[in-house]
């Protein structure tokens, strides 16, 4: 084991990103024509790496497992994304978002990273606007806000619900403007299989084209990964079916070491799982817990009377209701953060007052009554609508909520067939977002010297438990506002070396182990399908590696996917051919690095005995149920460090939590 050195820059706080900014190495314009840059995935971080990095100049070879970057998994962050502008003069700043962010990871983010999120964020509001994304505006014409979990002012931006879209359409068209010039070359429907290392940097990756089924070889000078989260390995989870964790585990299998694989986003409003043959579950906006009240019934026959379907939910009195996040957490009420509510929703489930009439009776209810009678009265009054009637009332608040989450409201309807104006929505925690990554330094370059990952699949700005809205601010802050000035630190001492050849015996070598693997799986006389093994490990999982941990059930997880592991490699099938397109083959991959990983996320969970935002041990936890951290013995960064495919044998590393700016203590919401 060793201490890493994550080289952060020496001074005050909120001198350090402009100080490093200051005595960086450049590459100047006339030189940057002579240099490749490798960027895998195309959602918001990589999209916005990618056209950043060629409007400087660079080559840019781009790479999207999707047929357009338009289809990434960061169209599907409905609710916002942060800056600490305080247009609402509420009390924000930027040491506020910072403050906000480390307490809502639970104090096991990196200091100095966090910072320099909140310090840019101001910024990545300017770019968007430029780029014509149509953030929501007040009367006066103003950008509005709204709230968020774990916070007390309102600094998250939007675009109605489908804030990840409109910024992501954002990026494509900077993307697209430097595909026109020839300045990015675009690579849809190509997935990277591995990374080439020349003499001991990262110079390249080997790509599959999934459509004709070809093998590629691609050079460049440096390589940034920016494939997005692990969710998946759950099987069901709110990600896209096709997010996968395959370049960050292959270049974790190069040398570049994960961190904290056990931090996962249980998000709080999901809507419940209905039977055994889903395989892709839908999120409902945190943006919703604004104007929505979460809530069970106070007695366990009416929870029983309504999975029965004996009892409608509009028909149990207001006194009969439990709102619990309000009755638990007044301070924050139902904006606590993430996993704070989830584990309060599972807590009420598992005594019995779930709601849903699935196989687990697991599900609460989120409903806007208050809010749509409350807006209603509001603007009957602005209106100048005396002694209004019911009916207008509840017409003014219903168009007042269709105007804030509309298609939020229609996509329920779709999935359900409740209308969410009249019935509560029926949510229940998921799993979402994964803290946890690839493991990089300040200049968000991993332990692979030309390696740098970004967005998702690094772990380096929300500990524990992220806060809502933070995902869309750390991937933009990343690759238009932090990786641009830190690669070319890197990319300065390679402007002589010209272009990298793909003749080499890295290069063959790489090639040669994805092919013989390709080979293996498709001459496999196998009996199941890579979804039975998929779902196997996902049951694993979420029952054991899930919402509540033990020490035993962690063990029982270790030992059980060892066993999905042997079974796969003897007995899995894949249908197809190499040539042309084969998703069997796809996801056969993608599932290997799953079971890896997930081995390695119980494995993580073991080993840190304390609970910390979404790593919830149940022998770690106070007498009212909350997280219980131990900053004694595990205030630091575990990465781990790959030594064969025994996952069992990976070596651990440290990172020490430095805190100078903050004070640690206990996170109370109450």
């Amino acid at each position: 084991m060793s201490k890493l050195d994550s080289k952060i820059p020496a001074g005050p706080l909120k001198d350090k990103w402009k100080n490093h900014k200051d005595h960086m190495n450049l590459v100047a314009p006339n030189n940057r024509d002579k240099i490749d840059i490798i960027v895998v995935g195309t959602g918001l971080a990589g999209g916005s790496a990618a056209a950043t990095l060629a409007e400087q100049g660079y080559n840019v070879k781009a790479f999207c497992y999707q047929d357009s970057p338009r289809r990434a998994h960061s169209i599907a962050a409905q609710g916002g994304i942060n800056a600490a502008k305080n247009y609402q003069g509420d009390g924000d700043s930027t040491y506020r978002l910072f403050y906000d962010t480390i307490k809502g990871g639970d104090y096991r983010a990196r200091e100095a990273n966090v910072y320099r999120l909140a310090e840019v964020s101001a910024n990545i509001i300017d770019q968007c606007v430029s780029q014509g994304v149509p953030f929501g505006r007040d009367y006066g014409g103003q950008l509005d806000n709204r709230s968020f979990g774990g916070v007390q002012v309102k600094r998250t931006f939007y675009a109605k619900g489908q804030t990840g879209q409109q910024l992501l359409l954002g990026a494509y068209s900077a993307m697209s403007r430097q595909i026109g010039k020839g300045r990015i070359k675009m690579y849809n429907r190509h997935e990277m299989l591995d990374l080439v290392i020349v003499d001991g940097k990262a110079r390249g990756i080997i790509a599959r084209n999934l459509v004709t089924g070809e093998i590629e070889r691609h050079s460049a000078h440096a390589v940034v990964i920016a494939s997005g989260g692990y969710g998946n390995v759950y099987f069901l989870s709110t990600n896209a079916m096709g997010s996968n964790v395959s370049a960050a585990w292959k270049i974790h299998k190069k040398g570049a070491y994960f961190a904290n694989p056990c931090y996962v986003q249980i998000h709080p409003t999901c809507i419940p799982v209905h039977g055994t043959q889903q395989s892709k579950l839908t999120l409902m906006s945190e943006s919703l817990r604004n104007s929505g009240r979460i809530w069970v019934p106070k007695k366990i026959e009416d929870s029983v009377a309504i999975r029965e379907g004996k009892l409608r939910p509009e028909n149990i009195k207001e006194e009969d209701r439990d709102y619990y996040l309000e009755r638990r957490y007044p301070a924050f009420g139902n904006l606590v953060p993430r996993d704070v509510a989830s584990r309060a929703g599972k807590e009420r489930c598992d005594a019995g007052f779930g709601i849903e009439n699935n196989d687990t009776k697991e599900g609460v209810y989120l409903d806007f009554s208050t809010e749509i009678i409350k807006k209603g009265k509001e603007a009957a009054i602005e209106k100048h609508i005396h002694n209004p009637s019911d009916q207008q009332i509840y017409d003014l608040g219903k168009a007042w909520i269709e105007e804030k989450y509309g298609n939020l409201f229609v996509m329920y309807e779709k999935i359900t067939a409740d209308d969410p104006y009249k019935t509560p929505m029926k949510i229940y925690p998921a799993v979402h977002y994964t803290m946890g990554g690839v493991w990089v330094d300040y200049n968000l370059q991993s332990t692979i010297p030309g390696c740098f990952v970004i967005g998702e699949a690094n772990f380096s700005d929300h500990g524990a438990n992220r806060l809502g809205a933070s995902a869309l601010m750390q991937g933009l802050a990343d690759g238009y506002f932090v990786l641009p000035y830190t690669i070319a630190d890197y990319l300065s001492a390679d402007i002589r070396t010209g272009t990298i050849p793909t003749d080499s015996a890295d290069f063959v070598e790489a090639e040669k182990g994805i092919k013989d693997k390709i080979d293996f799986f498709l001459n496999n006389k196998g009996t199941h399908s890579v979804d039975h093994f998929h779902k196997q490990l996902g049951h694993i999982m979420w029952n054991k590696v899930g919402m509540g941990r033990t020490p035993e059930g962690l063990r029982e997880a270790i030992r059980e996917i060892e066993e999905v592991k042997n079974d796969f490699w003897k007995n899995v099938k894949v249908p197809g051919d190499v040539e042309g397109m084969n998703t069997e083959l796809e996801k056969a991959f993608r599932v290997a690095d799953f079971i890896e990983l997930g081995q390695l996320m119980a494995i993580d969970a073991l080993h840190r005995n304390e609970s910390c935002g979404g790593h919830f041990r149940e022998d770690h936890a106070t007498p009212e149920g909350e997280a219980e951290r131990d900053d004694v013995n595990f205030k630091y960064v575990g990465a781990w460090e790959y030594q064969g495919d025994d996952i069992k044998q990976e070596v651990l590393h440290k990172e020490d939590l430095i805190y100078d700016n903050i004070e640690v203590k206990a996170r109370s919401y109450k």
